[in-house]
């Protein structure tokens, strides 16, 4: 059985910006199906194109990366969207994540970084690592702050889910949480699954924001 190859948009006002990533992803096998120079076409096209992922800039002109990535996310759920950036604590990155986007790539990532991550991003698990998201979270937070494209009540969740969800949050791995609360790392994996499930969550990123927003956990804890 042929699986399809990946498709993916490139939204980025820089044109040598554009061609480098394209060069890459098409060199590895991945479709590269539209390009946009800023986030209001980028939304057009996805709307039109349905591409699997969106590499996104934050700073274009018209409509910045992150109007155009809570567009997408509301628009295209099935859509996953990784920021560029060109500083790893960018406040933008944050309110990207909180936004909807799967993640984020500095600008000056190698070729063999960007191909893993368009692939991984699309499977849902974690493309960063929870520590990075928790240090993002931390940094630029706000606890009285409603979450933006997360959501979800968590009185849904059971206390082994809500122990593994403050877990997740503190920058832990499946196997490190199930050294800590003495489970399985299947066990541990299946408690994920059910809080992505009831809290309607796509992925790691937004789990550690929807901790720290609806103050389950609290920065520095």
């Amino acid at each position: 059985m042929t699986v399809a190859p990946l498709r993916v948009v490139i939204a980025d006002d820089q044109a040598l910006m554009r061609t480098g990533f394209r060069m890459i992803l098409k060199a590895a096998g991945i479709d590269v199906v539209g390009e946009a120079g800023d986030g209001a076409k980028a939304v057009s096209m996805v709307r039109k194109l349905r591409p699997d992922v969106v590499l996104m800039d934050i700073r274009m002109p018209d409509m910045d990366g992150l109007q155009a990535t809570r567009r997408i996310v509301a628009e295209i759920p099935d859509c996953r969207v990784l920021i560029l950036t060109t500083f790893d604590l960018d406040r933008y990155v944050y309110a990207a994540l909180a936004a909807g986007a799967s993640g984020f790539l500095l600008k000056d990532v190698t070729a063999e970084h960007l191909v893993a991550s368009v692939r991984l991003v699309t499977t849902g698990d974690a493309l960063l690592a929870p520590s990075i998201t928790r240090r993002l979270v931390e940094r630029f937070a706000r606890p009285d702050a409603p979450p933006a494209a997360v959501h979800g009540d968590l009185s849904t969740l059971t206390l082994w889910e809500l122990q593994v969800l403050r877990h997740v949050a503190r920058g832990l791995s499946n196997a490190e949480i199930a050294t800590q609360l003495r489970l399985s790392e299947a066990t541990v994996k299946t408690h994920v699954a059910r809080i992505f499930a009831k809290l309607h969550l796509r992925d790691w990123a937004q789990a550690v924001v929807l901790a720290y927003e609806t103050s389950l956990v609290s920065p520095g804890e």
